[in-house]
């Protein structure tokens, strides 16, 4: 469904990430790891048709992603860092949700009757149906992303890429967002690229793991990945591991 190959990214004439080569299956759960400004969110930014490589290729579904107007970006729901949205803009919750139409929609055109249905079904989905007349503002962190979530839901994607999804909220809401994106990966049939410095959360969970650090240092399943020798590669030869039942128990030294 993704396919990068040796692509590279500049950003003001920085390499955020170098001759990177993967592919993501179709149904795939990734986690995206690695330290700050390790180029995970030129990553997504890549798959999302807003930064084109400047050598290599990068294919999602049939695009080769060499507009910054790409058919794909429709077909994708995408979940920003948290630090990126206004939580006080006035809005209310239903407001926010239809956003998620707008690519279908396309200019100057009213949401129809389906669309608010759409928006209603996104809403239920993430258990905010009952909040859809609220501001936005006035809700909790964690009822937030799961709104913004709806949003991305709406769209009705393929694929729903989530930068940090869990940052800024309390752990409770954090266990409780990540069920519902577990849910919502099995009701839609999503491919889910999920973005985190917390290693240890997503990484009993996930199918593989991306580790980036500028140049892809690794892909794979958790075990595979979290070895001892690969991330001293990227974290510095302070990592600590202790085994779980599930995949290795990982401390870092990254400031975040």
């Amino acid at each position: 469904m993704i396919w990068f190959s040796h692509a590279t990214f500049v950003y003001r004439d920085v390499t955020a990430l170098e001759d990177l080569t993967l592919h993501i299956a179709e149904g795939e759960f990734a986690g995206i790891i690695g330290p700050n400004g390790s180029g995970k969110t030129t990553f997504m930014k890549g798959i999302l048709g807003l930064m084109a490589p400047v050598s290599g290729t990068l294919q999602v579904f049939d695009c080769d992603c060499t507009k910054m107007r790409c058919h794909h970006r429709a077909r994708i729901g995408y979940l920003p860092q948290k630090a990126l949205t206004d939580p006080y803009y006035p809005v209310t919750v239903q407001e926010v949700a239809m956003m998620g139409r707008y690519g279908s929609l396309g200019l100057f055109r009213r949401p129809s009757k389906a669309d608010r249905v759409i928006v209603l079904e996104s809403l239920d989905a993430v258990g905010m149906a009952d909040a859809i007349g609220r501001p936005f503002g006035t809700l909790s962190g964690g009822q937030q992303q799961r709104v913004l979530i709806a949003r991305a839901i709406a769209q009705r994607p393929e694929v729903l890429l989530l930068d940090e999804p869990t940052t800024g909220i309390d752990a409770t809401a954090q266990h409780h967002l990540i069920d519902l994106i577990l849910a919502l990966r099995r009701s839609y049939h999503l491919t889910v690229l999920f973005c985190t410095h917390d290693i240890n959360m997503i990484s009993p969970l996930v199918d593989s793991l991306i580790l980036l650090k500028t140049r892809l240092h690794a892909k794979g399943p958790p075990k595979e990945v979290l070895t001892r020798e690969i991330l001293s590669g990227v974290y510095g030869p302070e990592v600590a591991l202790s085994t779980r039942e599930t995949c290795p128990y990982v401390i870092v030294s990254d400031a975040h």
